[in-house]
């Protein structure tokens, strides 16, 4: 059994990695939204926080009411509660990563859960 997993994605608007990298800790999309559309609903989670990379474009999230402008380069992180929606610009299409984890869960990290060899 080999200890990586590898995938690509495929172009599509929406690209899942759960199944493909067969995670066990996070949850993985990389979304495209041309210009002028919108995520179709808003959601909140029970236990997940997201964090959203934004890597191309413009557009905004409307978090709670709060309309927060994002455009590439920037990255929000939103907490389970939050209800939210994802906007692209009306010139400008927008393409984020969301990586979804559980809220509290990090017990170490970079240098404090790496083994130097």
């Amino acid at each position: 059994m080999s200890n990586y997993s590898k995938a690509r994605a495929d172009g599509s608007a929406r690209v899942e990695l759960h199944d493909k990298l067969s995670l066990t800790g996070a949850e993985v999309s990389i979304n495209e939204l041309p210009a002028g559309a919108s995520v179709p609903f808003v959601h909140s989670h029970k236990e997940n926080e997201e964090i959203y990379g934004i890597i191309s474009g413009k557009g905004k999230a409307v978090i709670d009411g709060e309309e927060v402008s994002l455009s590439a380069g920037d990255w929000l992180r939103v907490s389970p509660a939050a209800k939210r929606q994802f906007f692209a610009a009306e010139d400008s299409g927008i393409g984020y990563i969301c990586i979804q984890v559980k809220a509290g869960s990090l017990g170490s990290y970079t240098a404090g859960d790496a083994e130097v060899y």
